[in-house]
């Protein structure tokens, strides 16, 4: 009898919080929106899917800067790029009514451990505040050298390679290998990858090619089943159990979480032990010997443990490597498709290099190529949403005003408590009625007069140029400072000495958390590869002309 109970209780929970979601009312309901396809998976797997950009472009179109859709089970999620909006959900009530969705803090965890994109609440700002004096400007000009000897030793490589004449080159694998020696050297004065040869590319950019498909295909799984098993039990409990489940995607993300962890826990030890020997602390310009300073001189609870220092290497690693390889890589498209841009960009940096690597200073102050990196980051950020959660019931105020199913209109929107709410950070950059009917274009010359009007008006809440693209407020990339010298000086050196062409392929950005260019096969009509590539053609500049 007991288990017949246990059994019925099993079953008719669930189907009562499916039939809830599916027949219940919700304040969401009058907002415009498309039909549900199907009352199992709604838009799921267009809003998440590979293609889902297409989806987030119909949805801007249509319905304007806030809507509606429903996905998994009838579920009714908000959707919207309204300025106002933004800034309540992510700077004036972020933390308070609302937050990360559970499945992107969940999944950072296991992936990257409990760092500052794994925690929420207290920890998060501890560690918001220890990493920000390591993101500084006047650490960022003392990291330039670390940048340019890199940088230039990429440029020997593709020299070498190119020096008895055009060849095929996959940009984006150069471009991955080149982001994590950056960040190796710049972030913990260690060396991962030499840069001499296809050859000796260093695991940790395998691990990285893998993990974009396998977040992509496992966003159900992350969504709605890991958040809710991830607490259970004991970490000693949940880490025996995970060996043995026979989910080969599940395994796969272990496998690179594993690896992920033991290589920075290996470089933190190493360092540690350099000190021991040599009697003294963690010395050096590199962010995890400046964290580490900044950390003994903490109060004891500001201080961050061992292992959440371990986890922001993990995080850093990831972060630096993934997103600028994939900006790097759109932009050497964009220029290999505009060569009168790249052109015009060579002449600039001619003209500033002529006495060797610039400062600082100058090389962020080169009009047309912050214009280029500006442009590129506007139109085509490498993560385009964000999903946020309702933590109570909360009115959401607007900057536009929504016209409802019913012909109501509403300056406002209720939303009950467990709300998700899909942010399109691509649709705010490209939002034609403030950056004009020409939004959806790579004009890098509009960066180059005053904005318009109605953008700075606007308040975009984002942390840089009135774009959304890293983000907003208490979550926003504490790194982006970094990103954009990165950009700048591998940039700078490689169209000095390169033109870049297309390769007569064609190239597909996959809308995964964060896109990826993918090869696709002329002859089948479909991806040539689950994994990331870009082929440019790369020749030496002519220097005789």
């Amino acid at each position: 009898m007991l288990t017949q109970v246990a059994l019925a209780v099993v079953f008719l929970v669930p189907l009562y919080f499916i039939l809830k979601r599916v027949l219940w009312p919700h304040p969401l309901d009058k907002l415009p929106g498309p039909k549900s396809p199907s009352w199992w998976n709604g838009h799921f797997d267009e809003i998440f899917g590979i293609k889902g950009l297409d989806f987030h472009f119909m949805m801007a179109q249509r319905y304007g800067p806030t809507s509606s859709f429903r996905t998994v089970y009838g579920e009714r999620q908000l959707y919207t790029f309204d300025p106002k909006a933004m800034h309540h959900i992510l700077v004036k009530d972020q933390g308070t009514l609302f937050e990360e969705a559970p499945s992107f803090v969940a999944t950072n965890k296991l992936m990257f451990g409990g760092g500052v994109l794994g925690t929420l609440g207290e920890p998060h700002r501890r560690q918001r505040k220890m990493l920000n004096p390591v993101f500084s400007i006047a650490h960022m000009r003392e990291m330039v050298p670390i940048f340019y000897e890199v940088t230039h030793r990429l440029r020997k490589t593709l020299t070498a390679k190119v020096q008895d004449g055009p060849q095929e080159i996959d940009m984006l694998a150069w471009m991955g290998r080149t982001a994590l020696e950056l960040i190796g050297q710049s972030g913990f004065g260690y060396s991962f990858d030499e840069l001499a040869d296809e050859n000796h590319a260093h695991p940790y950019v395998k691990a990285m090619k893998g993990m974009a498909p396998l977040f992509s295909r496992a966003h159900f799984a992350r969504t709605y089943i890991l958040p809710y098993i991830s607490n259970i039990g004991t970490p000693a409990m949940r880490s025996f159990i995970a060996r043995f489940l026979p989910w080969k995607d599940f395994q796969e993300g272990k496998g690179m979480a594993d690896y992920m962890w033991a290589l920075s826990k290996e470089i933190y030890e190493e360092k540690k032990s350099a000190a021991n020997r040599l009697g003294k602390e963690l010395s050096g310009k590199d962010i995890l010997s400046v964290l580490v300073a900044e950390n003994g001189k903490a109060s004891e609870e500001d201080r961050l443990k061992d292992d959440e220092l371990t986890a922001q290497m993990s995080t850093l690693i990831f972060a630096a490597m993934d997103t600028t390889s994939s900006a790097l890589s759109r932009i050497l498209l964009l220029l290999a498709s505009h060569p009168e841009v790249q052109a015009k960009l060579r002449e600039e940096l001619n003209d500033a290099f002529q006495d060797g690597d610039i400062p600082y200073d100058q090389l962020v102050s080169l009009p047309y190529l912050d214009a280029i990196a500006r442009e590129t980051l506007r139109v085509y950020p490498p993560v385009h949403r964000l999903l946020r959660t309702t933590l109570k019931d909360a009115i959401l105020p607007l900057s536009n005003p929504v016209t409802c199913t019913d012909g109501t209109v509403v300056n406002e929107i209720a939303l009950p408590r467990n709300t998700d709410i899909f942010i399109s950070l691509v649709n705010s950059n490209r939002n034609k009625a403030l950056w004009g009917d020409d939004a959806d274009e790579w004009k890098p010359e509009r960066w180059l007069s005053p904005l318009p009007k109605d953008v700075v008006d606007a308040k975009i809440p984002g942390v840089y140029s009135h774009l959304m693209t890293f983000n907003a407020g208490g979550r926003s990339c504490i790194g982006f400072k970094f990103s954009q010298l990165e950009m700048k000086v591998v940039l700078s050196l490689l169209i000095q000495s390169f033109e870049f062409s297309d390769a007569g392929k064609e190239i597909f950005w996959r809308s995964t958390g964060v896109t990826s260019p993918v090869v696709v096969d002329s002859k089948l009509g479909d991806l040539a590869s689950d994994l990331p590539g870009m082929p440019l053609i790369v020749k030496l500049v002519d220097r005789n002309l």
